[in-house]
């Protein structure tokens, strides 16, 4: 039997964290979401530690997605993200420099695979471009796998996801602009272990019975198995 994709909800819309994402995390939580995840832009520290605090009661897994292009807010995020106790960190560019603030944290990370620029983030490449960043990020023992912003690039979406699934062995998450299941299955036929949902869902488009977060997460949800 095919593993089930991992489904990460992001509560965030346009790479932001949303202004009522502790109402969302709630509903996401109750439908039995175990990956919730929220950017590193939009909502304060504060707000993003009691988002944390609720994720992690659930028994739940928490992503602190990296967006900010800076360098500087980069490693910033990751040093709050590791504050925040949040159990995966995604996205970010500046590898070399942010692999020393990991050493003795329990946290797993996954970069962005490929030449990332711009808010909201864009992929820029050829899916061989993207492959060999890849190859080069995860040869990394503290990098758990990547982030790949498949459907941010403006070429062959299945073969960029194809081609950095099929150069390294860790787990390719393909985050950013999925809104349809369609993309979902290749997602999964290109070789991914998960992917992220946030906007479409929040915004009522990813097709189900209506347009309530309750029913765009269960449609999602029912495409991972």
């Amino acid at each position: 039997m095919m593993e089930a994709l991992r489904f990460i909800f992001m509560l965030t819309r346009d790479d932001r964290t949303v202004d009522n994402a502790l109402e969302a995390v709630d509903i996401a939580l109750r439908l039995g979401i175990r990956h919730v995840g929220f950017k590193d832009i939009g909502l304060p520290v504060e707000q993003l530690r009691i988002l944390t605090d609720r994720i992690r009661s659930a028994g739940a897994t928490s992503y602190l997605e990296i967006v900010s292009p800076d360098r500087e807010r980069e490693l910033d995020s990751v040093r709050a993200g590791l504050a925040l106790g949040v159990d995966c960190l995604m996205g970010g560019t500046h590898v070399p420099d942010v692999l020393p603030l990991l050493a003795g944290h329990d946290v797993a990370y996954y970069p962005f695979a490929g030449h990332v620029v711009g808010h909201p983030s864009v992929l820029k490449g050829s899916p061989e471009e993207i492959a060999r960043n890849a190859v080069e990020w995860a040869a990394h023992p503290a990098v758990t796998g990547l982030d790949l912003l498949a459907y941010r690039n403006d070429g062959n979406v299945p073969e960029v996801i194809r081609a950095s699934c099929a150069a390294v062995e860790k787990p390719v998450i393909v985050a950013g602009s999925i809104s349809t299941p369609e993309q979902i299955r290749t997602v999964r036929q290109a070789g991914a272990a998960g992917f992220t949902v946030g906007t479409s869902a929040l915004e009522g488009t990813f097709p189900a019975e209506s347009s309530g977060l309750e029913d765009q997460l269960r449609a999602v949800m029912a495409c991972c198995s």
